[in-house]
């Protein structure tokens, strides 16, 4: 196929700061990629390409003009993705995989299911970004109010001890049968005092906890996963594994009770696909998030997690964030994201 890729960057503006054990995110760099062909007049293919600052193992300074190669080569090609050469660079090979989809489909539903249909919603968590006591209070009450039944709590920024006392709060009135509770700590603790603090969160009958240490120490990883009396997913940890023995080495090895899987991160569809497949191989369980992309990036992750099959509750619900975002027909109501082209 003769076809032609502009880039365009764009940097959105989150409607409040979004607080992480690594930071507090003020704005957002993306670079939208905008697919066209002489040979199909008036027909666009728009992917989202969105490496997370100091974590995308494609976060690198000369970024833009990497993707711009990577697109010339993709013009060269026919409009033929080269994957292999495109491993180390996933926020860049789900740009252009969703693209061409949206181009080859010619639709914003990019795959036929009863989400796109508009007939069943995804079912999601109500993230609580960091924040003071008092902040992460009212959000958590905000998201059971609108419906909510599975909260995920980010922590690892204010004191332990009051994040403790909140998820106490929240177990007294809401017992797990009622609200299923996650945390991530975004690797912030450390390999002295992960397992105690695991034991402490276990007792509130937590689903899962993200990311406890800092990734990269798989032995340490490996050791918790064995002996914590509360799930484990890995998220950071896979950052960078691009390969599938890498992707099988880093598994067999840590052997966690899950894995959370985000295409900009963790190798695109393909990349992703290739998770799964190792992921129940060995018997981990598995959910789909966003990693804070713009609407166009998440309509097509939950296009896509729409296709799977799962039935647990994804981390799709970012997309409200900013104040700058691009209008497309994806609303939440109640616990769910629907897709909604009326």
């Amino acid at each position: 196929m003769n076809c032609k890729i502009d880039i365009e960057p764009r940097l959105l503006h989150f409607k409040q700061p979004a607080g992480t054990s690594r930071g507090v995110y003020l704005t957002r760099k993306i670079w939208y990629l905008h697919l066209s062909s002489p040979d199909y007049p008036g027909r666009e293919g728009v992917g989202e390409c969105a490496p997370l600052p100091q974590l995308s193992c494609d976060d690198l300074p000369d970024y833009e003009k990497i993707l711009r190669n990577v697109c010339d080569d993709f013009e060269q090609r026919g409009g033929v993705i080269n994957y292999n050469a495109l491993r180390d660079y996933p926020s860049m090979l789900f740009g252009l995989e969703t693209a061409l989809r949206h181009f080859e489909r010619g639709d914003i539903a990019l795959w036929d299911t009863p989400f796109s249909q508009g007939r069943e919603g995804i079912r999601i968590n109500g993230l609580i970004w960091m924040g003071s006591y008092e902040e992460m209070y009212d959000r958590i009450a905000e998201k059971i109010e609108s419906g909510f039944r599975c909260i995920k709590l980010k922590i690892g920024a204010i004191d332990f001890e009051k994040e403790l006392s909140l998820l106490r709060f929240i177990r007294s009135r809401f017992p797990k049968e009622k609200i299923e509770l996650r945390v991530d700590a975004n690797g912030a603790f450390s390999p002295d005092d992960a397992l105690p603090k695991l034991q402490r969160l276990a007792e509130l009958e937590l689903h899962s906890i993200e990311q406890p240490v800092k990734a990269g120490q798989w032995d340490v990883m490996a050791r918790l996963t064995a002996s914590t009396p509360l799930p484990i997913a890995l998220d950071e940890e896979l950052i960078g594994c691009n390969t599938p023995e890498d992707k099988h080495r880093l598994l067999e090895h840590i052997r966690p009770q899950y894995i959370i899987l985000k295409p900009s991160l963790h190798g695109g569809i393909k990349g992703s696909q290739e998770w799964i497949a190792e992921a129940e191989k060995a018997g981990i369980g598995w959910w789909i998030t966003s990693a804070l992309e713009s609407n166009i990036g998440l309509n097509a992750i939950a296009q896509w997690c729409a296709t799977l099959g799962n039935t647990m509750p994804q981390g799709l619900g970012t997309g409200a964030l900013f104040t700058d975002n691009v209008a497309l027909p994806l609303k939440i109501s109640g616990d769910c994201l629907w897709f909604d082209k009326q």
